[in-house]
């Protein structure tokens, strides 16, 4: 990392200014309270100058506590699949930033703190229309 490195898991605000803050985002919230089952799967990958960009989808099973992801909220047993976009910029070969963004309403519906049926909200659908394009569109405009 760079003397002056930030991370923000933007839906959410959790991460780090600064190389201290950062380790111990990493050491006390997001290593230790990532589910067993968690994976990733990597959709896209557009490498730049300084920078790294990464479409993925992220899995796993609510099955412990993840402030890193659902601040304050306990475990609901519930499964979640959600897409991501990561930016990851770089300066003079060390990592600068890392800027992760997804939908947290999607999250909010899979583990069932979220009503979808009266909003323009969808849960692991959105998912998996990136993983296969071919399912419907529109399916939010014509319920």
């Amino acid at each position: 990392m760079t003397a002056t490195p930030h991370l923000n898991h933007v839906p959410v605000m959790t991460g780090g200014v600064g190389r201290e803050e950062i380790r111990a985002f990493y050491a006390e919230r997001f290593i230790p309270q990532m589910p067993e089952d968690a994976e990733i799967e990597l959709v896209s990958r557009t490498v730049g100058l300084n920078s790294i960009v990464d479409e993925f989808i992220f899995k796993c099973t609510h099955s412990r506590t993840m402030d890193f992801f659902l601040p304050g909220i306990a475990p609901t047993g519930r499964r979640i699949e959600v897409p991501h976009v990561a930016i990851i910029q770089f300066r003079d070969g060390l990592i600068e930033s890392e800027h992760i963004y997804w939908d947290q309403a999607s999250v909010l519906v899979q583990v069932g703190l979220l009503k979808d049926k009266d909003l323009p909200v969808a849960g692991a659908e959105t998912a998996q229309k990136i993983l296969d394009p071919k399912r419907p569109s529109n399916t939010l405009i014509t319920r």
